[in-house]
């Protein structure tokens, strides 16, 4: 039987403090390494110790600044193949570039795309994400790619915190699959909200599809950046007479002014997990809860060392 102790886990400067909780989880201490930045905006990186044979796992999500923490980790890779690491897993908790996953109009890029070919060029031999925006993502590696939820965190802390009158909301049409997935699992009924422009630069039209009156309304999303969609849905639910309004989000990006707009919406509460670090600001917003996904991580990454199911995590 393979020994967890042939793993070893490092991490970039992206989010430290989860690679840290993974490693308290797998009772392995964070591997050592050097990584800093030149007064130029380079990136050097040393590996201080033997991981000759070993199975790796890099913990990077490619958070803001994006391109700095992409640049990172794909020195960190290159650093291990070069160390004659077994085995490279890239751990993504949040994958940047994942919504320039098409096409859009003539003569655009497929970022999404060209972001999975330097990870798998640069010597990862599999990638982990959680809650990837488009779940096609996947076919954009050449390497395996075990792609988590971190539905089993959240469906459990709806469970422990809210009672029975509770409507589940996809915020949009996109989201509809992910929002039934939770109705399903929690026996709770679903709305949803079709966004439309009535015309340019106009304000949009929000319907809804469902009954939220006198429910306590939860919408439920992979991201939430600017904040604008998730704001704007939770006022369409304020107007429909929904008791109250909370957000579970995955990954919180929270750019721009989306902390000023958390604080001034009928939010009541907007719970996201650590695939992000959050900042300073996120931190002292009293609106934002934070769970922590480490266990999941860490579980996923022993049973992909181990050899065992990871999809068994999710039934």
């Amino acid at each position: 039987m393979t020994s967890i102790n042939n793993l070893v886990l490092f991490s970039g400067n992206a989010n430290h403090e989860l690679a840290e909780e993974i490693c308290i989880f797998l009772e392995r201490p964070l591997g050592e390494a050097i990584i800093r930045t030149f007064s130029d905006g380079e990136i050097f990186v040393e590996i201080k110790q033997n991981v000759r044979g070993r199975d790796v796992f890099v913990v990077q999500p490619t958070s803001s600044p994006v391109n700095h923490n992409l640049m990172e980790l794909l020195i960190i890779i290159d650093a291990l193949k070069r160390a004659s690491a077994k085995r490279i897993t890239a751990v993504l908790p949040y994958y940047g570039y994942a919504r320039q996953d098409r096409k859009v109009s003539p003569r655009v890029p497929i970022s999404a795309k060209l972001v999975a070919d330097l990870i798998t060029v640069a010597g990862a031999n599999r990638v982990l994400a959680i809650d990837l925006h488009a779940g096609q993502i996947q076919g954009f590696f050449n390497v395996p790619v075990d792609h988590l939820f971190a539905a089993p965190v959240m469906i459990e802390y709806i469970r422990t915190n809210f009672s029975n009158n509770i409507v589940l909301v996809s915020p949009d049409a996109g989201g509809v699959e992910r929002a039934r997935a939770f109705a399903q699992r929690l026996k709770a009924d679903l709305a949803i909200i079709d966004k439309r422009r009535e015309g340019a630069n106009e304000s949009r039209a929000m319907n809804i599809i469902g009954d939220v009156q006198g429910r306590n309304a939860i919408v439920l999303d992979d991201m939430v950046d600017t904040a604008g969609t998730l704001t704007h849905a939770a006022a369409a639910l304020d107007a429909r007479g929904a008791s109250a309004i909370y957000a579970c989000v995955t990954h919180p990006v929270l750019s721009g002014s989306a902390i000023e707009k958390i604080e001034t919406s009928p939010i009541e509460r907007l719970v996201v997990t650590n695939t992000i670090a959050l900042n300073e600001k996120a931190k002292k917003c009293k609106k934002i809860e934070c769970l922590s996904i480490a266990k999941l991580l860490g579980e996923a990454i022993k049973r992909i060392h181990m050899d065992d199911s990871v999809s068994s995590l999710f039934i």
